[in-house]
C-alpha cells in the first residue's frame, strides 16, 4: 500500500511538471484581421513585397496590395517581418508519442505484421508538450502515422491546436503505410547476409500476396464472413488513399514501383535516400517522395559525403514531387532549417519552401485547403522576423490555423523564464 501511494505522489508530480494548462485551444475567428507591410512568401513561388495579407472566417480574402477598409477590423502592421505558410510535417509519430523511453507514454505501433485497420487519428494525444514546441517554430499541420509491422495502419493530418482528436482532424485516414524490409546485406558474413535478403524477401512477398487476397476480395459482390483488414484496404484500390512505402535503396524503390503497377494504386516513397539515382522512373511513373531526414550521413560509404543535402535539388531538376520530413516527434521542430540546407545546396529559397509547405500539401492530398497562402485557402499563417529557414534570423511573433491566434508559448520557454527569473536575469 506504501508503494502505491509514493507511485500516485510520483504521478502527481509528473503531471505537474509537465503541465501547461495556461496554454489551451484558441477560440474561433471573430474579426477579419489585414497583415500590413509585410513580406509575403506565398509558397507557390511569388514573393510579395510590402504587402497585406486579409483571411475572415478562418479563410484567406485576400493577398497583395490590399486596401483596409474602414469598420470593426483587426490591423497588425508587421513592419517589415515575413509571413510564411504554415509549415507542415508529413509524416510523424507526434501525439502517439511522449517519452520515447517511456513504454506508457507510447501508442504508436500495433502488435501484429499486417494491421491496414489501424487507424493512428484515435490514439493523438492532443495533450502532448511536444505538439507546442513545434507550433513556435511555425510547424501548424502534421501527418499522424503509426509504426511497427510490414502494414501499420492509416495516418491522418492532424492541427496542431485542438481540444481533442476529433477537433484536430484535418483529414483522416489518407495513406496506407508499409514499411519494407531493408534489402541491405549488413555484416561481412556472405551467408549470414544472403539469409538476411531472402528473409526480407520473403516478408516483402507476404505483403504482395495479402494485396492480391485483399483485392480478389474487394471484387466480390457478397462475402460469407467480413474480413476487416481486407476492407480495411478498400480505398486503397479505390484511389481513395496511397501506400505510402517506407525504403531507401534503389532495390526497394523499384520495388515499390512494381507495388504501384500491380495493383494500380497511388505509391509514395518516404525516406528515399537513394530516390536521387532512379529520379527519372519515379518521374515517369508519377510517384511522389517524402525526403526523409535531410541532415544525415550517406547510407551507403561511397557516396559523396553531402549527398543528402543535394537530394532535393536533384529531384527537383528531374521533376519529382517531393516534399522534406523528418523522423521523429520532437525533431520535427528542425524542419524549416532542413529546408534552408536544401537551398544551399542546389535549391532557390521558394523552391525549398515549398518542400515544406506547398509539396507537402499536395503529396497529402491537402492542397486545395492549404500549403498555400491564396483567396480561399485557410488561415494557416506564420510571421516570422526573418527568414524562416535560417535559424539565426527565424524568430515566429505570430501563427493562425484556420484564422485562430495561436498561443505560442512552451513548456521550454517557460522553464527558461523560470530559471531567468530565479537568477535575476529578467
Amino acid at each position: 500500500m506504501k508503494s502505491f501511494f509514493c507511485l500516485a505522489a510520483a504521478l502527481i508530480c509528473c503531471s505537474q511538471l509537465w503541465a501547461q494548462e495556461n496554454v489551451y485551444p484558441a477560440p474561433a475567428q471573430e474579426k477579419a484581421v489585414y497583415l500590413t507591410n509585410a513580406v509575403i512568401h506565398t509558397g507557390n513561388g511569388q514573393v510579395i513585397e510590402n504587402g497585406t495579407l486579409a483571411f475572415a472566417q478562418g479563410k484567406i480574402t485576400a493577398v497583395g496590395n490590399v486596401t483596409v477598409p474602414a469598420g470593426d477590423v483587426t490591423v497588425m502592421d508587421m513592419k517589415g517581418q515575413h509571413i510564411y505558410p504554415g509549415i507542415i510535417a508529413p509524416e510523424t509519430s507526434l501525439g502517439l508519442t511522449e517519452v520515447a523511453s517511456v513504454r506508457a507514454t507510447n501508442d504508436v505501433r500495433e502488435v501484429g505484421e499486417l494491421n491496414p485497420s489501424v487507424r493512428s487519428i484515435v490514439s493523438y494525444n492532443t495533450d502532448s508538450k511536444v505538439i507546442n514546441t513545434l507550433r513556435s517554430n511555425g510547424i501548424l499541420l502534421a501527418g499522424v502515422t503509426p509504426e511497427g509491422g510490414l502494414l501499420s495502419g492509416t495516418s491522418s493530418i492532424v492541427q496542431l491546436d485542438a481540444w481533442n482528436w476529433e477537433d484536430a482532424a484535418y483529414k483522416t485516414d489518407n495513406a496506407q503505410h508499409f514499411y519494407m524490409p531493408s534489402l541491405l546485406p549488413a555484416g561481412s558474413n556472405a551467408a549470414a547476409g544472403s539469409n538476411r535478403l531472402k528473409a526480407a524477401m520473403e516478408r516483402i512477398e507476404q505483403v504482395r500476396s495479402f494485396f492480391r487476397e485483399a483485392k480478389a476480395y474487394l471484387q466480390e459482390d457478397q462475402h460469407a464472413n467480413t474480413n476487416l483488414k481486407f476492407e480495411a484496404l478498400r480505398p486503397l484500390f479505390n484511389k481513395e488513399q496511397k501506400l505510402f512505402v517506407h525504403c531507401n535503396l534503389v532495390k526497394e524503390l523499384l520495388l515499390a514501383i512494381d507495388f504501384a503497377r500491380e495493383f494500380n494504386i497511388g505509391v509514395v516513397i518516404v525516406g528515399g535516400t537513394d530516390a536521387w539515382r532512379i529520379a527519372d522512373q519515379l518521374q515517369q511513373n508519377n510517384i511522389a517522395v517524402v525526403l526523409a531526414q535531410p541532415h544525415s550521413l550517406p547510407m551507403i560509404q561511397d557516396d559523396d559525403v553531402a549527398q543528402p543535402y543535394k537530394t532535393a535539388a536533384q529531384l527537383q531538376q528531374a521533376g519529382v514531387l517531393f516534399c522534406l520530413s523528418n523522423e521523429g516527434f520532437w525533431q520535427q521542430r528542425n524542419l524549416m532549417f532542413e529546408a534552408g540546407t536544401a537551398a544551399a545546396y542546389g535549391m532557390t529559397k521558394e523552391e525549398a519552401l515549398r518542400a515544406v509547405t506547398l509539396n507537402a500539401a499536395k503529396i497529402l492530398g491537402i492542397d486545395k485547403t492549404t500549403g498555400s497562402l491564396e483567396t480561399g485557402k485557410d488561415a494557416n499563417i506564420v510571421v516570422s522576423t526573418g527568414d524562416i529557414m535560417d535559424m539565426k534570423s527565424s524568430i515566429i511573433t505570430h501563427a493562425f490555423i484556420q484564422g485562430r491566434t495561436i498561443n505560442l508559448d512552451n513548456k521550454q520557454h517557460q522553464l527558461y523564464e523560470r530559471y531567468k527569473y530565479k537568477y535575476g536575469l529578467k
